[in-house]
Parts: structure tokens; sequence; C-alpha cells
């Protein structure tokens, strides 16, 4: 019997927080990864680091996902050093102006969109691109409970990025359905990372979540690694809520 062909995946934002816990995961469901970061290279070849520890490749490529040719580039060493690509995690995300709208920077507004909106387009375009010329394969959305919640006072423009990632989701999934494309997305309530400009964030918010926690990056993670595998075959168009209960 041969071998089956071990999955690459590529995750934007692995550096830390949730993409740093997703890499985890995948490399110890043993998956090759291409890792993508921003700006902290030093964060992201400790991850690396990790991953390799497991016996499984990881490739760090410096990338702003907003960049069409950065994300040319990262999808073409990741299939040149790791093989064909077989899934894609949108995950790369900035929070841009924190607080009302009404005092929100229209620059930082911007920047938000740009990352969480249209650099979740890039990626998948490519993705979809290389995955339909290979044999098709997964890609997972990285979305927020702020989508259905609106986060008031804190970050509507982010919260609207992410309406905008859960429709991409959904509609992006009927298109390439019959190509072997499935395209899913994860929501995280609130998560216990540096994602947060207010590090106690997520404690003050806990009596509002019905389980009475933030939750862990690693709870992401095993829903982003379900979503990614042969068991969730059945799955395209699905926004999976992990948020607590909220």
């Amino acid at each position: 019997m041969s071998e089956q062909p071990v999955p690459v995946t590529v995750v934007t934002g692995g550096s830390r927080g949730i993409g740093a816990a997703v890499c985890a995961r995948l490399a110890a469901d043993g998956h090759h990864i291409a890792l993508a970061y921003h700006s902290d290279a030093a964060a992201a070849e400790a991850v690396a680091a990790s991953v390799r520890e497991t016996g499984r490749r990881c490739l760090a490529v410096r990338a702003d996902t907003a960049d069409e040719a950065d994300v040319d580039r990262l999808f073409e060493r990741a299939a040149a050093e790791l093989g064909p690509v077989t899934g894609l995690v949108n995950n790369a995300g900035v929070s841009g102006p924190v607080g009302p709208l009404a005092d929100a920077d229209a620059a930082g507004i911007r920047r938000a969109l740009d990352v969480n909106v249209v650099g979740y387009l890039l990626c998948a375009r490519r993705a979809v691109r290389d995955m339909t010329r290979t044999g098709g394969g997964a890609i997972v959305n990285v979305s927020s409970a702020a989508a259905t919640l609106g986060s008031p006072g804190e970050y509507v423009h982010y919260a609207a990025a992410k309406g905008a990632v859960d429709t991409m989701t959904v509609g992006l999934s009927k298109e390439v359905a019959r190509q072997g494309i499935r395209v899913n997305a994860v929501a995280p309530g609130v998560i216990r990372t540096e994602f947060h400009a207010d590090p106690a964030r997520p404690d003050k918010l806990a009596d509002g979540i019905p389980l009475g926690r933030p939750g862990l990056p690693e709870e992401i993670a095993g829903a982003v690694s379900w979503l990614l595998s042969p068991d969730a075959s059945y799955a395209t168009g699905t926004i999976l809520r992990v948020a607590g209960g909220r």
C-alpha cells in the first residue's frame, strides 16, 4: 500500500496567538507548514523550530498578506520547498483602532480592512488557483464571534470585516466545491492571546461568557485542524463558532 502524501498547509499570522497554536496542532496532526508572519522574525522562527521538533517540516516566510506579490511569493515558496499546498489557514489579522467608530482614524480602518478582508481574499484566490491544478484541498478562515455581536464601543470596523469573512466563506465554498476544495471558517470568541490592546480584557469579559471564562488558542486550533481533516470531508460553507456560548 502506498503512503498517503503529507498535507502541506499555509498558516498566515502563524508567529503568535491562535496562529502559533494552529501551527503546533497541525504539526502534531501530521502537516508540513508554511508559516507566514508580518514582522516578528524571532517569534516565527521559534514556532517553526517547535514544528520541526515534531519531525515535520516548516518554512517561515515574511509576508504582508494584503500585498499580492507577497502572497504569490509565499505560495510559490511553500510549493517549491514543501510540496503542493493542500491547506490554507487564513489567520493573519489586526484589530485596527480600538474604541468608538466616531473616534477611529481612517488609515487604521483601511489597514484593518486590507489585512482582514483583502488579505483573506488574496490568499484564498491563490490557494484556489493552486488547489484546482493539484487536486483539491481545504481552506479555513479564522473569523470572529464579533461578526454577529458587532463589538460596539470597541471595533465596529473589525466586526464588519469579520462579517465579510463569513460571507466570503459561504460564497467561495459554493464556487469551488466541484473542484474538490472545501471552505469553512472558525469564529472564536474571547481568546486569551496578545491580540487584545488591554491584556486584562479576556478576564474582564468572563462574566458575560456562558462558560464563565475566556478560551485558549489551543481550543481554536483543534477546531481548525478538524475542518482541515478528512473527518470534515462533508463540511463546507460552515462557520464553526467556538466562543464559549457567547
